[in-house]
């Protein structure tokens, strides 16, 4: 597959603080590809390089097509409606209002409510249409469903969906490792300014290794184990147990979810 976006040795710093020490990756064309990182890993200033709403340092950013890029926020005057917000973007992009695209969000639902009247969910939509007026190649979607109702989530997935199936490259930044998990082909995990890991969910559970977490409850007390060994682990422990007259009620197994894996890798455990 040809590269959307490559990046090259990226450095940035604020003052005396690294904070991109020199980031490599690239994001293919068409795939959904989310950049994770917890706070401080360099998430959003990678995001603002790439974006071109910040400059770095040294290195190089190579951004094959055009960028849309949606916000969780935008400056819209609120008394502005929505339809007319959707006007003065393809004003600025010398281009025409999508009707099919507007349909597909639902943005007539709300084409004349004013911006402060909308709901969460429904800012999100028109956050999207704007950042799809100018039928971009690549899409920035920063944290698209925060504080949506499961409904919500759900329309707004297919609709990323659908966006990847008319072959737009979306890059996604999401603190929901679910949405992360449902969405994307790939990821890349943030840590300290270094790319800590980077690959598809799969890849991830088995750097990660078989992990296993093991909740053993008796008539007293809950232990919580955690083991790469499911067998002998769970031999050793019911030996032990019955060696100390304990009455084990119940045992609930699980493999490690990917939030667990995520914060494991971006803390340098």
């Amino acid at each position: 597959m040809n590269d959307a976006i490559k990046i090259n040795n990226l450095k940035k710093s604020y003052g005396t603080h690294v904070v991109l020490k020199g980031l490599s990756f690239c994001i293919q064309q068409g795939e959904i590809f989310a950049l994770l990182g917890v706070n401080g890993a360099g998430k959003t200033t990678t995001l603002e390089c790439i974006e071109g709403l910040r400059k770095y340092d040294s290195g190089s950013i190579t951004v094959n097509g055009t960028m849309g890029i949606q916000l969780q926020s935008a400056s819209l005057p609120g008394h502005m409606k929505s339809l007319e917000a959707v006007k003065l973007f393809a004003k600025w992009n010398k281009t025409a209002v999508d009707k099919a695209m507007l349909d597909a969000l639902g943005i007539d639902e709300f084409a004349k409510k004013q911006y402060h009247q909308l709901s969460t969910g429904q800012k999100r939509r028109l956050h999207l249409a704007l950042a799809l007026t100018r039928n971009p190649d690549i899409l920035f979607l920063d944290e698209p469903t925060a504080g949506l109702d499961v409904e919500g989530r759900l329309s707004l997935h297919q609709q990323i969906r659908q966006l990847k199936a008319d072959g737009k490259t979306i890059v996604l930044a999401s603190h929901d490792m679910a949405e992360v998990e449902n969405l994307c082909d790939r990821l890349a995990i943030l840590s300290e300014g270094e790319i800590a890991f980077i690959g598809t969910v799969g890849q991830l559970n088995e750097t990660i290794g078989k992990r296993y977490n093991i909740t053993i409850q008796t008539e007293d007390r809950t232990e919580k184990y955690e083991s790469d060994n499911i067998g002998n682990t769970l031999l050793a422990l019911l030996g032990q147990y019955k060696e100390n007259g304990e009455t084990v009620v119940d045992i609930q197994i699980d493999r490690g979810s990917l939030e667990q894996h995520f914060m494991k890798i971006a803390k340098g455990a």
